[in-house]
């Protein structure tokens, strides 16, 4: 019989991988292969660990207090944890620190995760500490999250699009441009590099929420990006199970790591950690990321198109007098002709997969989700699943007539024939 090999007999006698081994890899190769360097047991799929501490060493002379609290000392940023490096689960966790491994991989840059995408953007906000910040309309949620940090520290708020009341403002160093593309509701993308020159050139950090089109469609750092968030919640989560925040820190942005080391401690008292639940779910869901992602969005691409067409009449396939007879117009990234020449370059591989229609009435915009069969109307995004929402339901600062549809993975063409057919419905009911 053969020796065992690290205490079992089955285990493959090979090198440990690191981290770097991965670098060159595709995004796909990375969500499935990224965590191998901290696999030391024989699982194939990583298990749950649900405690919430930790035993320290047995061994009283290996008992350091100093070393223990100090966080460089757990893992490099973003990387694998150092030997047996867990205390207490408000610091870290073996599936959470597992899932930051992997993200990092993913984004590109060294990553923390929270509990949500507003304790992250609240912990972005906390750490900067900005006098001044510049943000459009996007995500009612993180407008909430900022109006209760305005309330604690009396920060100005100013138009992201309104360059003149920056500087009215004093928008300066260590202040915040919040850019949020594509932006929700509607999936309007905007140009990063154009805001990162603006920013920059008075001293403000860029932080780019980039939900709506996570790698492999886009990458905010390429584009001048200080601080990248996501609501994981949605794509790296991906089934409408979990909730999910990451922060991204750009490793060219001036003192990262005291960024990154500076977020890390604060999250252990913020508190706003993920549970080792959720972080298993997000490592379960990153290794379909990319097959989804890409679906997802070319299928969004589709309907899109299509609806677009049934507008201005350049489509004449079947059903689209059905469509033209209600929908009053339609937004998406992959519509936006006249920006296509930075569009394509900062987004390469998709336009994100959710976008929005305008309906001719308030009312045919509240009944038209009940005609679906398979759009789920329900808030939020990301899933596997399709989605529409009457925004008016979760944001009540949009149009009453705005329904925003977040594409799944289904065959397109299933999809396009139930909106068409929804649409038939909505007429013949009568309701106008």
């Amino acid at each position: 019989m053969a020796e065992p090999i690290n205490g079992h007999p089955n285990k493959p006698p090979q090198r440990i991988p690191q981290p770097g081994d991965y670098e060159n890899l595709s995004l796909a190769t990375k969500a499935i292969h990224a965590d191998d360097p901290i696999n030391l047991n024989i699982d194939v799929a990583p298990p749950l660990h649900v405690s919430t501490t930790y035993r320290y060493k047995s061994d009283p002379s290996q008992l350091d207090p100093s070393r223990e609290l100090e966080l460089s000392n757990l893992h490099p940023p973003g990387g694998p944890m150092l030997g047996d490096g867990h205390v207490y689960s408000r610091l870290t966790a073996p599936n959470t620190s597992r899932l930051e491994l992997m993200l990092t991989s993913i984004v590109g840059k060294p990553v923390i995760t929270y509990s949500s995408g507003l304790s992250a953007f609240h912990a972005l906000l906390t750490w900067l500490n900005p006098k001044v910040v510049a943000i459009g309309d996007g995500y009612h949620g993180c407008h909430g999250v900022l109006g209760i940090y305005k309330k604690l520290t009396g920060c100005k708020i100013v138009d992201l699009f309104d360059e003149k009341s920056w500087d009215e403002a004093g928008l300066g160093k260590g202040d915040v441009v919040h850019l949020e593309t594509p932006v929700n509701p509607t999936g309007k993308a905007f140009n990063i590099e154009a805001f990162a020159e603006a920013a920059h050139k008075r001293g403000a950090y860029l932080t780019v929420d980039a939900t709506f089109a996570p790698p492999p469609l886009l990458d905010p750092f390429k584009w001048g990006a200080d601080f990248v968030m996501h609501s994981g919640t949605k794509y790296f989560g991906g089934h409408s199970d979990m909730l999910c925040g990451v922060i991204g820190v750009g490793r060219q942005t001036e003192d990262w790591e005291k960024h990154y080391w500076g977020m890390y401690a604060e999250r252990i008292y913020l508190g706003s950690v993920m549970g080792s639940l959720e972080g298993w779910l997000g490592v379960r869901s990153l290794r379909t990321f990319e097959l989804r992602v890409k679906r997802q969005s070319e299928n969004a691409d589709k309907l899109a198109a299509f609806i677009a067409g049934a507008i201005d009449g350049s489509d004449k396939s079947e059903g689209v007098e059905a469509v033209k007879s209600i929908v009053d117009k339609v937004e998406h990234a992959s519509l936006q002709k006249d920006d296509m020449i930075w569009l394509k370059k900062q987004m390469p591989n998709g336009f994100g997969p959710v976008f929005s229609i305008w309906l001719k009435s308030e009312k045919q915009a509240k009944y038209f989700p009940s005609k679906l069969h398979l759009f789920h109307h329900a808030t939020s995004l990301g899933g596997v699943e399709s989605l529409i929402e009457w925004r008016k339901m979760s944001d009540p600062g949009v149009e009453g007539t705005l329904l925003r549809i977040s594409v799944g993975v289904e065959n397109w063409e299933d999809l396009k024939a139930d909106i068409i057919n929804g649409f038939k419905e909505l007429a013949a009911d009568g309701i106008a």
